[in-house]
């Protein structure tokens, strides 16, 4: 691990005892938890994207927000389902935010998660999918999207029109150079691993794997990251792609993170998700020492270059850093200096 940063689902609503989270202290919460974040020294802040559900729905708003309100932190999406989007629009959005941020955005995407819904992505527009998952529908806007911020030309000009005129075929705008390389994408299984480092973008793997045949969470994401970076050399891209992972993970430094989290350290766990046999990560928590040991012999995050802590958004900014603080001073230096070696 060289970087760190956290990832939120950004749930809102009742949070017991009359409380409620709205939306907009959902997001308003965000952008303070990335400014304390940016002084702190941490990393990055990513959001996860859910449709028709109390989560962050359309994080562009957000993370231009966070762009303008802050000064080094990478911000960045964990992932926005493609099935949903419009590809040029995204593309334009997505070059806006890189722009604010100058350089800053870590834009994940993929086929999405499962949803709360029954195909939602039709209800937005998006029909005609010969999978019952809609992964054509991701895997063609995605195309599209790369091919508009390579600068590819998308459109004829109007060689009549007042506004300009020309020939040939027009770019979307605004674009921004090197948007390409903060792309990613979040991959289940080795396959879409592969995929992704042939295509020649970033790779983000999460808690859970579409892939369960006993290899251990850990041993088994290490494998996905190892064909993901060899498709990427056989492809002859250049340069070093990034690899990130996530991990739920509480340093315990106070009777009230013990309260929370001290009865959560648990295994790795089998299930069935969208369908598929799947492999799910455990939770770490534990006083930092004994966390640091236990993330030392964690096979992918040693062999990613960031890591994502998932964090309860719900319990407010203030208890949220302290966990970022915690990890920043008495973990991740001891993971920095591990993958050095």
């Amino acid at each position: 691990m060289q970087r760190f940063g956290t990832l939120s689902f950004g749930h809102y609503g009742p949070l017991g005892g009359g409380r409620v989270l709205t939306a907009g202290d959902s997001m308003r919460q965000a952008i303070d938890l990335a400014q304390g974040m940016d002084d702190l020294g941490a990393d990055g802040i990513y959001f996860r994207v859910h449709h028709f559900a109390r989560q962050q729905s359309s994080p562009m708003p957000l993370l231009a927000a966070i762009a303008a309100t802050t000064k080094r932190i990478e911000m960045g999406t964990g992932v926005i389902d493609m099935r949903y989007e419009n590809p040029l629009y995204l593309a334009e959005e997505a070059a806006s935010v890189d722009l604010i941020s100058e350089g800053r955005l870590a834009l994940g995407v993929s086929r999405g998660s499962p949803e709360s819904v029954v195909r939602g992505y039709e209800a937005f527009g998006y029909t005609g999918s010969a999978d019952p998952r809609g992964a054509d529908i991701a895997r063609e806007h995605f195309d599209t999207f790369l091919r508009a911020i390579d600068g590819e030309g998308m459109a004829e000009r109007d060689a009549h029109s007042p506004f300009g005129g020309g020939t040939g075929m027009q770019r979307i705008e605004p674009h921004s150079p090197g948007l390409r390389s903060r792309v990613w994408w979040g991959a289940g299984n080795s396959d879409s691993a592969e995929w992704a480092g042939r295509t020649g973008v970033n790779l983000m793997s999460s808690t859970l794997l579409t892939e369960a045949d006993g290899t251990p969470f850990d041993e088994l994401q290490a494998q996905q990251i190892e064909v993901f970076r060899s498709a990427w050399r056989d492809a002859g891209h250049a340069g070093q792609p990034r690899v990130s992972v996530s991990r739920s993970i509480f340093p315990i430094t106070t009777a009230e993170e013990d309260m929370y989290f001290g009865g959560r350290q648990d295994g790795d766990q089998i299930g069935v998700i969208d369908g598929i046999r799947s492999t799910f990560g455990k939770t770490y928590a534990a006083a930092p020492d004994v966390l640091t040991e236990q993330l030392l012999q964690d096979a992918a995050i040693r062999s990613a270059d960031t890591l994502m802590l998932t964090i309860p958004s719900q319990l407010g900014v203030e208890f949220n850093l302290r966990i970022v603080e915690s990890f920043e001073k008495y973990v991740a230096p001891a993971l920095r200096a591990a993958h050095g070696n």
